[in-house]
């Protein structure tokens, strides 16, 4: 569960200030009264990158079919303002991403921090998901669909890409049953927490 905001006044929102927090186990929320806090989990969920992440075989299928025949065009950073965008426009209960916070993200993106992988088909953004890069670590923060199950290839290409790269943890803040069927688990936040400084210490490049 998120705990109650770690900052209860308007969070800064530089390059610095933001990945400080993340280094801390803290990200950012708009709240429903426009002002942006900080929060932490506990327990926090970590989508594992080993054996332990699951793909069903028709999920495997739709990864490994090419757009001609149908499958998606996997693109990293193309669009990562649509893709934003599209993350925030999806949540049906209000979105916690607010203008300020796409503005923020775009700094970060620009310093390569953040990043986005998105599925297309036809020369359509079909779906995708976008997160922080620190060290080893990559942190989930949203995911979207247009079109059926491309969030969850989206998903299936991060993942393949953090293993190829190096990466030692994926962070998804919290463990949803949508995430779970991949795999995803609760760590206590004392163990994140100490997970956290080692894996951010070690370099990584993600794009």
């Amino acid at each position: 569960m998120y705990n109650p905001p770690v900052m209860s006044s308007r969070v800064r929102l530089d390059p610095e200030s933001l990945l400080a927090a993340y280094a801390q186990g803290a990200f950012p929320m708009a709240d429903h009264d426009g002002v942006i806090r900080l929060y932490t989990a506990d327990p926090r969920g970590v989508m594992p990158l080993d054996d332990r992440f699951h793909v069903s075989g028709t999920l495997r299928q739709l990864v490994k079919r090419r757009p001609e025949r149908g499958g998606y065009e996997l693109h990293i950073n193309h669009d990562f303002e649509a893709t934003m965008r599209a993350c925030a426009q999806q949540r049906e209960d209000g979105t916690w991403i607010s203008e300020d916070l796409i503005q923020a993200y775009l700094r970060l993106h620009q310093f390569g921090f953040a990043h986005s992988v998105e599925c297309w088909k036809g020369g359509e953004l079909a779906g995708g998901l976008y997160g922080v890069s620190l060290g080893a670590a990559f942190f989930g923060e949203s995911m979207f669909h247009r079109q059926r199950d491309a969030s969850k290839v989206a998903l299936v290409h991060l993942v393949q890409r953090l293993r190829d790269r190096g990466f030692l943890l994926l962070d998804t803040q919290a463990t949803t049953p949508h995430l779970a069927t991949f795999g995803c688990y609760d760590v206590p936040a004392e163990d994140y927490l100490e997970i956290l400084s080692e894996v951010i210490a070690q370099p990584r490049e993600f794009a």
